[in-house]
């Protein structure tokens, strides 16, 4: 079996577990770890533990821990944010992962979690981005070109860095960048906000789905597409149980402009979780479902990377979405020749 279906398979049928060989072991473990899965199927593997070999039990019982881990920095960044933007004025909204596990939903289970990532109407930039510095988080982008591409043109102001804990955190604005085709409505997805503790907020359904499905399917080249599959796989599980939504989501999705998005996410996560969606929003496979599926599922029983020319054309086709085509030469000439004065020697 290809290693990455193995993968797949053991997440959405864990009782798969139960008759792996001990090299299909190794490719899971390792094509796993390679998509920051492993942790997933760590938990995953919870209702077959006893029936799984020692050595495995062993691997994925130090992913929990790592996981653990994870969840604890991301709840602890989450309440260092919170208290810093508790008299911003506007609402806090987290996203990604962080809202997944301060909500309590089951795509958290075993996720691993990176930088904090939230929504702020774009006129409260100014007053949340200074609530951040006098708390001890700076600007991550020292360089005065990717200052300016991030405020004029990107989703989000630049990273910022806490200076002694060394959390990152993400600003957004909207979810797509200010220069795509697409032009999400902000304001209404602000606007779908669902209350949480600490004072902040969480997408509506719906809106976090198709969030999930804009950041998969149109903002990015599928890197970490697994992963973010899996997202999607739970989200629609989980929100489907509530009679209307799928309904819902479509509605949304033509709100927003992203009707193609999400039903290609939908499609891919059908296609490796086995996610229950209705024919009429999926639609049908086209030539770049086909890209991502080789990317998605060409990695080696090592989880190296093997789809290399369809991993060269999802990125040409990530920017191009991104930007106009003028602006997109300037910008990654500009790219090229600012890594090519980094490599020179000194």
């Amino acid at each position: 079996m290809i290693p990455a279906a193995i993968l797949h398979r053991a997440l959405a049928e864990p009782e798969s577990m139960r008759n792996l060989s001990a090299d299909a072991w190794n490719a899971l473990i390792r094509v796993g770890r390679a998509e920051r899965l492993l942790g997933t199927v760590a938990a995953r593997a919870a209702a077959v533990w006893d029936a799984l070999p020692q050595g495995a039990r062993t691997c994925l019982a130090e992913e929990r821990d790592l996981t653990r881990g994870d969840h604890l920095a991301a709840r602890w960044e989450i309440d260092r944010a919170a208290l810093a933007l508790k008299n911003v004025g506007c609402p806090v909204i987290l996203m990604k992962g962080s809202a997944y596990l301060h909500a309590g939903l089951p795509a958290a289970e075993g996720r691993r979690i990176g930088d904090l990532d939230i929504l702020v109407p774009r006129a409260a930039l100014p007053v949340v981005e200074a609530a951040l510095i006098a708390r001890g988080w700076m600007q991550a982008k020292e360089n005065a070109y990717d200052d300016h591409y991030y405020r004029a043109w990107m989703h989000e102001i630049p990273p910022m860095v806490h200076t002694e804990r060394g959390g990152v955190i993400d600003v957004h604005h909207t979810i797509l960048p200010l220069t795509a085709r697409l032009r999400p409505d902000a304001d209404a997805l602000i606007e779908s906000r669902v209350a949480v503790a600490d004072g902040l907020f969480v997408l509506g359904p719906a809106e976090m789905l198709l969030h999930s499905a804009a950041h998969v399917a149109y903002d990015g080249e599928f890197e970490g597409g697994n992963r973010n599959l899996w997202d999607i796989h739970c989200l629609a599980t989980d929100f489907s149980r509530t009679p209307g939504f799928w309904d819902r989501l479509a509605e949304t999705a033509d709100r927003h402009q992203l009707r193609v998005p999400v039903s290609r996410a939908l499609r891919l996560a059908r296609r490796l979780y086995g996610t229950a969606v209705p024919e009429a929003l999926a639609g049908r496979i086209d030539i770049v479902d086909r890209l991502a599926l080789r990317k998605l599922y060409w990695r080696d029983r090592f989880g190296h990377q093997g789809a290399k020319l369809s991993d060269r054309l999802l990125y040409v086709r990530g920017h191009w979405l991104r930007m106009p085509p003028l602006m997109l030469a300037r910008h990654l000439t500009r790219k090229a020749f600012t890594r090519k004065a980094q490599a020179q020697p000194v």
